[in-house]
C-alpha cells in the first residue's frame, strides 16, 4: 500500500520537471536526485510491507517513508502556485515583474531548501534499511486489496456495538427497571466487569433509551479514565448543563475545586439527573465526584461503569450493583458466525479451528469480534491455521487467549494505508463519536489515501468500512444505509496510542509535564490549549494540529508559526475570531472551525484547502467573497447568510451542505460537474429549483423548507437529475413529483401530503429506504398494490397522526427487513406479513 503514496510521488516528482522548464540546473538536479532515491526505495517497499508485522522499528520505516512521498508532494504544490501567482501579477507592470523575479528567487531558494531537509531524511531512511535487514524483492508488486475499494455498503449495517446484548437483552431489562424504580433517593447503579464486556455501550444504551431520556430532563455523561482531573471532570458536567457561555467559562476558570462541588451540587439541587460516570478505575475518583451529587429525594441517578470490583460495590450502599457476565460459548460462537462475512465459505476444517480459536475466547465480545473480523480477511485453511498458530504462542496459563494479542495480530494484518487510518482514531479523545466525513476528508487531507481511479471519498470510505468489518472500529449512527459516526472500543483506543507513539505517529500534550515530542508531525491537544502554546512551537515543522479543548479560545499569535499544517481542528468558544494570518497556511487542506462568526478574506489564499467545515452555532458564519478562489475545494460544510457569488468557479467541490435557497437562485451550476451532495435550507415558495437539473452527477439532495408550513416550489426538477439516489425533503409539497429511477432512498418529513404517495413511491424500480415521518401523509389509508416495492427493505412510518389502514398487496414489499412503526395512533392493525418483519 505504501507504493501508491511514493508512485504518486514519482509521478508529480516527473510532472513538475516537465512543466516547469525554467527551473534552475541546480535545483533540475536535486529534484531529479529525489526522483530516482525515490525509485531505488519503491523497490524495497514490499519487502518492508511483509516485515513490519514483527517489528514496529521497520513499520515506523514505512510511515516515514510515506511522510516523505507526501512531503515531495506539498513543497512541489506549494512551489508551482507561488510560481503562478507571481506570473500573474507579472503581467502588469515592469515593476511587478520585477518584484516576481524576487519572489521567484526566494522560491528556488525555499524549494532547495526544503529539499536538502528531505535528501537527509532518505540518507537517513537508507541507513535503516541496511540496519533492519530490508531487502530488494523484484517479483512485481502485487498492489493494494481490490476488496477495499470495493466495500461500499449496499444494505444496512447492523449497528455494531450492539454486539453486547447477545443473549443480554434481559440484563436491559433489569437495569432499566433499577433506573425507572419509583425510589425518590438518589442512588448509584454501578456495572462492573473486565475491559472488552461491553459496559460501556451497555452503559450508553440505557443512557439513550427514550423512557430514560423522557424521566430525566437533566443528564450529563463523563469518561474518567486513569488519568483524571477531579477539577476538569466538574467543569464538564457544568458545562454540559449549562452550556459553554463565555461568562460560564469565566466563572468556572476561577473557581477552586470546592467552588465547583458546591456550584454543581446547586445547580443538580432542583433537577431530576442522570448522570453516567463512566470508566472508574480508583474508588478515589468517585469519591472526589460523589459529593457534588445532591440527594434531593427526586428520583435521580448516577450509573458508574468500572473494571474493578470494589470500586463498583462502595460507590453506594443503597445503591444496585450488576456484574457482566461472559458470554457462553454457544452465545460466543453465534456472535462470531454473524460477524463473518461469509459463512457459507468456511469448510468444516476451518470451522473446527474457529471452534478452537473462539473458545480460548472464554466469552469476551470483544475478542470474538475482533478474532471474526480478522479470520474473516484470511483466505482459506491455511491463513486461518496460521492465525490459529500465533495465537497459540500466547496462550495464558488458564488456557485462554490474551484480548491484547488478538488486537494487536489483527492490527498487524492491516495495509500500511488501513494502520494509519486506524490509529488516527488514538488522536480523539477516549469515547468520542468521530463523524465520519470528518474522519473520511481528515484521511484524505493527511495524505492516507492513495490516487486511484475513481474519486478519493469513495476509497477512504472503502477504508472505514474494512476497519468496521474488522470490528476494529464501531458504528455510532447510521442514514441510509451508510455510516455517520463511529468510534473505537476504549482498549483498542489504547492500543491506537500504544502503537501511534511506538512510530511517533502523534503526540498528545500532556499539560500535567507540560510537554510534547518535537519530533512528532501530528499534536493533540486534550485540554489546556492557552497553555500548549506557550511551548516554543516555531521550529517544528508539524503537520497535524487537533485542539479538542472546548474552552480554547485564543490563536493568533501563534498561527503563523504553522505554516507546513495539513490539518487545522479547531473548537473555538462562541465568539471566537480566526485571525488573518491563517491565509499562510498554503499547505493547509483540511480546516474544521467552530462558534466562528466571521471568515477573514485570507482564506482565499488557501489554494490547497480540500474541506472548509464550521459547525453550526448560535448564529451563521460571515463567509468573504474571496472563498470562490479556493479552486481545490471538495468539502463546503458551512451555513453561512449571503450569497457567495462566483460560488460556480468551485469546480471540485464534491459537498454543499448549508447554502440558503435565495443564495442559489442566481447560481449558474452547470460548471459544478463534481458535486454529489447538495444540501439547502430556508427554501421558499416564490423560488425556483429548476437549476438543480443541471447538475448531471448529482446523488443526493436535501433541502428543507424555512418553516414547516412553507410549500416547496415546483419539484419536476427532480425527474430530470438522472443520477439521483437519496432524496430528503422537509416541508410541505402540493403534489409528489415524478421521481427519476435511479432513485434509492427517500425520506419524506412535515410534506403534508392529501393524496396517497405509495402508488407513486411503490412503481420506483430501486428504491430499498422509504421514510415518511412527521405528518409526511395526512390521509386515512395507504394502498401498496401487488408487485410494488420490489426493492424496499427499510420502511419509517412515524406521526402519520391520520393513518387508520394500510393494505397491502400479496407480493408487495418481497424483501422488506426492517419495519419502523411509532406515533401511528389511529392505524388498527399492521398487515398479517409485516408482523414476521424486525421492529426497531
Amino acid at each position: 500500500m505504501a507504493d501508491a503514496f511514493v508512485s504518486f510521488a514519482l509521478k508529480k516528482l516527473g510532472d513538475f520537471l516537465i512543466q516547469q522548464v525554467s527551473l534552475r540546473k541546480n535545483l533540475r538536479k536535486e529534484i531529479e536526485w529525489l526522483r530516482n532515491e525515490l525509485l531505488f526505495i519503491q523497490s524495497f517497499l514490499k519487502d518492508a510491507e511483509l516485515k513490519q508485522c514483527g517489528d514496529h522499528r521497520v513499520q515506523q520505516w514505512v510511515f516515514e517513508i510515506n511522510g516523505i512521498a507526501n512531503d515531495v508532494v506539498a513543497i512541489l504544490e506549494t512551489y508551482a502556485f507561488e510560481a503562478d501567482k507571481g506570473d500573474d501579477d507579472g503581467f502588469h507592470s515592469r515593476l511587478k515583474a520585477c518584484a516576481c523575479i524576487c519572489r521567484k528567487e526566494k522560491k528556488f531558494y525555499n524549494v532547495a531548501e526544503e529539499i536538502q531537509s528531505l535528501k537527509q531524511r532518505i540518507i537517513d531512511i537508507s541507513r535503516k534499511r541496511d540496519t533492519y535487514g530490508i531487502t530488494n524483492i523484484n517479483s512485481g508488486d502485487e498492489g493494494p486489496s481490490d476488496q477495499v475499494t470495493t466495500l461500499r455498503r449496499t444494505t444496512s449495517y447492523v449497528d455494531d456495538h450492539d454486539y453486547i446484548f447477545v443473549g443480554l437483552q434481559d440484563v436491559v431489562q433489569t437495569l432499566l427497571a433499577q433506573l425507572l424504580k419509583p425510589e425518590p433517593s438518589r442512588t448509584v447503579l454501578s456495572i462492573y466487569g473486565m475491559g472488552g464486556l461491553g459496559k460501556t455501550t451497555l452503559a450508553r444504551k440505557l443512557y439513550n433509551c427514550p423512557n430514560i431520556a423522557s424521566s430525566f430532563p437533566t443528564r450529563a455523561w463523563i469518561c474518567v479514565s486513569q488519568e483524571y482531573n477531579t477539577m476538569d471532570l466538574l467543569k464538564t458536567i457544568i458545562k454540559s448543563i449549562q452550556g459553554r457561555t463565555m461568562g460560564t467559562l469565566d466563572l468556572l476558570e476561577r473557581m477552586t475545586e470546592g467552588d465547583l462541588e458546591i456550584y454543581l451540587r446547586d445547580l443538580l439541587k432542583e433537577r431530576k439527573f442522570l448522570v453516567v460516570v463512566d470508566d472508574v478505575w480508583q474508588k478515589e475518583a468517585w469519591e472526589s465526584l460523589k459529593r457534588a451529587f445532591p440527594n434531593s429525594k427526586n428520583g435521580s441517578r448516577v450509573i458508574i461503569t468500572t473494571r474493578k470490583e470494589d470500586v463498583a460495590e462502595r460507590a453506594d450502599e443503597r445503591g444496585f450493583v450488576h456484574k457482566l457476565r461472559f458470554l457462553s460459548q454457544q452465545e460466543s460462537w453465534d456472535l462470531f458466525c454473524r460477524k463473518l462475512l461469509d459463512v457459507r465459505a468456511m469448510i468444516p476444517e476451518m470451522e473446527s479451528l474457529a471452534t478452537d480459536m473462539v473458545e480460548k475466547c472464554r466469552g469476551l465480545p470483544l475478542a470474538v469480534v475482533v478474532l471474526s473480523g480478522l479470520l474473516s480477511h484470511k483466505k482459506g485453511l491455511n491463513e486461518w491455521q496460521k492465525v490459529k498458530d500465533h495465537l497459540w504462542k500466547n496462550i495464558k496459563e488458564d488456557k485462554s487467549i490474551e484480548i491484547s494479542c488478538i488486537l494487536s495480530l489483527s492490527f498487524n494484518d492491516l495495509s500500511t494505508a488501513l494502520k494509519q487510518c486506524f490509529l488516527y482514531f488514538g488522536i480523539f479523545p477516549e469515547d468520542q463519536v468521530v463523524t465520519a466525513d470528518d474522519m473520511i476528508w481528515l484521511w484524505m487531507a493527511e495524505g492516507f489515501i492513495p490516487r486511484r481511479e475513481g474519486r478519493m471519498e469513495d476509497v477512504a470510505e472503502g477504508f472505514l468500512n474494512e476497519l468496521i468489518r474488522r470490528s476494529l472500529v464501531q458504528v455510532a449512527n447510521t442514514f441510509w444505509e451508510r455510516v455517520t459516526s463511529c468510534r473505537v472500543h476504549d482498549l483498542l483506543h489504547d492500543l491506537a496510542i500504544q502503537k501511534a507513539l511506538e512510530v511517533n505517529f502523534f503526540d498528545i500534550y500532556d499539560p500535567k509535564g507540560h510537554s510534547i515530542s518535537s519530533s512528532c508531525v501530528r499534536h493533540a491537544i486534550h485540554s489546556r490549549g492557552e497553555r500548549y502554546l506557550s511551548l516554543n512551537l516555531s521550529n517544528l515543522k508539524l503537520r497535524s494540529i487537533m485542539f479538542f479543548d472546548p474552552d480554547f479560545c485564543n490563536l493568533s499569535r501563534h498561527i503563523v508559526g504553522f505554516r507546513h499544517i495539513y490539518v487545522l481542528y479547531l473548537d473555538i468558544i462562541e465568539g471566537g475570531v480566526i485571525p488573518d494570518a491563517i491565509g499562510s497556511l498554503y499547505h493547509l487542506k483540511f480546516l474544521r472551525l467552530k462558534g466562528i462568526r466571521r471568515l477573514p478574506s485570507s482564506i482565499g489564499n488557501l489554494k490547497n484547502l480540500q474541506t472548509l467545515r464550521v459547525l453550526k452555532t448560535q448564529g451563521l458564519c460571515q463567509l468573504p467573497s474571496e472563498t470562490t478562489e479556493l479552486i481545490d475545494l471538495r468539502h463546503l460544510v458551512v451555513r453561512y447568510p449571503e450569497p457567495l457569488v462566483g460560488i460556480c468557479k468551485l469546480t471540485s467541490l464534491q459537498v454543499v451542505d448549508g447554502i440558503c435557497c435565495d443564495q442559489w437562485k442566481d447560481v449558474d451550476p452547470v460548471d459544478l460537474v463534481n458535486l454529489r451532495e447538495l444540501s439547502m435550507f430556508e427554501i421558499n415558495n416564490s423560488y425556483s429549483l429548476h437549476n438543480i437539473s443541471s447538475l448531471k452527477n448529482l446523488s443526493t439532495l436535501t433541502l428543507c423548507c424555512g418553516t414547516y408550513e412553507s410549500p416547496f416550489p415546483s419539484l419536476e426538477f427532480v425527474n430530470c437529475c438522472e443520477k439521483l439516489q437519496k432524496l430528503f425533503l422537509r416541508g410541505k409539497i402540493e403534489k409528489l413529483p415524478p421521481f427519476p429511477n435511479s432513485i434509492t432512498m427517500v425520506a419524506l418529513y412535515f410534506s403534508r401530503l392529501k393524496e396517497d404517495p405509495m402508488p407513486i413511491l411503490g412503481m420506483l424500480p430501486n428504491l430499498r429506504n422509504l421514510i415518511l415521518e412527521e405528518e409526511a401523509y395526512e390521509g386515512k389509508e395507504i394502498m401498496c398494490s401487488d408487485n410494488s416495492f420490489s426493492q424496499l427493505q427499510f420502511l419509517h412510518l412515524y406521526m402519520l397522526y391520520h393513518l387508520e389502514t394500510w393494505h397491502l398487496g400479496t407480493n408487495a414489499m418481497p424483501l422488506i427487513k426492517d419495519l419502523v412503526l411509532d406515533r401511528c395512533p389511529k392505524l388498527k392493525e399492521i398487515p398479517e406479513r409485516m408482523k414476521d418483519v424486525k421492529r426497531i
